[in-house]
């Protein structure tokens, strides 16, 4: 058995043509871009591209295939530049019995069944070729389909606001929307971890996974997990989520849930605490404010115990790191070559040979938490506190 760092929630910014995929996401996130930096920089040994539905990524990659650049997998999946890609999309779930909108991840084992999904979702969404697109039909038909297509079902950053499970602040249970037998996982998103999650008790049957959920290349693995398989491909990938076989996630890493942009309620309008029994901010009088995800988590708390789970650490990326710029990363890169190998693996004594001792204070901190953090909100993301 080996371990893999994955990351399965990167986006498609645009096709090869320019074309927009994710209309909210760099440019630069293409197909063989995304590849190339997840593999080289970052690290990774497998990726969640979860926009494979759109017609021309599809055809993108089968001309990869047929030039012999990329190859697929005996056991799902395909492999690009030493790295292995699941094919995936997410989907936005929002028919007339559901009450608010829920995004869901769906991977599928191969380019033909990824082929088949996307002809099929383009009759009930208005355009195919686009990402996180409505679908006018219920989770659990959708739930159906890609279980017939031999795939994996995931519910979405389950307790961001708006669009999430949880988070859209409508539903205290998954089982209003969706089929918990074709469940596969559960991604947990940027603003929580396990110690909060697992204070429902519903969710205890599921493996969590943390994922990037990558709008541009540089948020590529800013969460992720390791997972020991046999090798990195789509069969490996679900063995893991349901934990047979030896197959396990062996942790989560991720963002302390503090630097997350919806981890507290804010007002809207000056980003101060809002305390939801006032109904108005304390600090400029708005009215308008967003229930951040601990205060959501807590108003779902139903669990009297805890299940067995792998550690979840928290951990802040390179690029949060004071004083650690573009050029002072190169640095880095040149020597221990992945990004990986500068947060997991690089001794302190070579870190300070390469950068300023109070850099390499912070990169060494960063690998298990220890920086003072500034609380994100309302769409703000958190930061860290330099002592001056």
């Amino acid at each position: 058995m080996k371990s893999f760092y994955t990351d399965l929630h990167i986006h498609i910014g645009r096709t090869k043509s320019g074309k927009p995929v994710k209309i909210t996401a760099s440019r630069n996130l293409t197909l063989t871009s995304i590849i190339e930096y997840a593999s080289k920089q970052k690290g990774l040994d497998m990726i969640g591209i979860i926009d494979c539905h759109s017609p021309e990524v599809i055809l993108e990659m089968e001309e990869l295939i047929e030039h012999g650049k990329m190859m697929e997998l005996p056991n799902g999946g395909v492999r690009m530049e030493e790295i292995t890609i699941i094919l995936g999309s997410e989907l936005e779930i929002y028919d007339s019995s559901c009450k608010g909108p829920i995004h869901v991840l769906c991977y599928l084992p191969t380019l033909a069944k990824m082929k088949e999904f996307s002809n099929w979702i383009a009759r009930h969404m208005k355009n195919v070729t686009l990402s996180s697109q409505r679908l006018y039909i219920s989770g659990k038909e959708l739930q159906s389909k890609v279980k017939e297509l031999n795939g994996l079902f995931i519910p979405a950053h389950v307790f961001t606001p708006f669009k999430s499970l949880y988070g859209s602040g409508v539903y205290r249970s998954l089982k209003e929307v969706l089929d918990e037998q074709m469940i596969d996982g559960i991604e947990l998103g940027l603003s929580s971890d396990t110690e909060m999650a697992d204070q429902i008790t519903e969710l205890h049957a599921f493996s969590f996974i943390t994922n990037s959920d990558a709008h541009s290349l540089e948020k590529i693995a800013r969460e992720y997990q390791v997972m020991e398989m046999e090798e990195a491909s789509f069969s490996e990938f679900a063995k893991v989520l349901h934990q047979v076989e030896g197959r396990r996630i062996v942790a989560n890493f991720g963002l302390d849930p503090k630097l997350g942009k919806y981890h507290e309620t804010v007002c809207m309008k000056c980003y101060a605490p809002f305390s939801e029994t006032k109904g108005i901010c304390s600090e400029c009088g708005s009215h308008k404010w967003v229930k951040g995800v601990a205060a959501r988590i807590t108003d779902l708390k139903d669990a009297t115990s805890t299940p067995n789970r792998p550690p979840y650490i928290h951990q802040i990326p390179l690029e949060y790191i004071p004083g650690l710029g573009k050029k002072t990363l190169q640095k880095l890169l040149d020597y221990f070559s992945t990004e990986m190998q500068i947060i997991h693996e690089a001794p302190y004594d070579k870190l300070v040979e390469i950068i300023p001792k109070k850099v390499a204070d912070y990169v060494v901190a960063a690998r298990t938490g220890r920086l003072n953090l500034q609380v994100g909100g309302g769409g703000k993301y958190g930061k860290i506190r330099v002592d001056k």
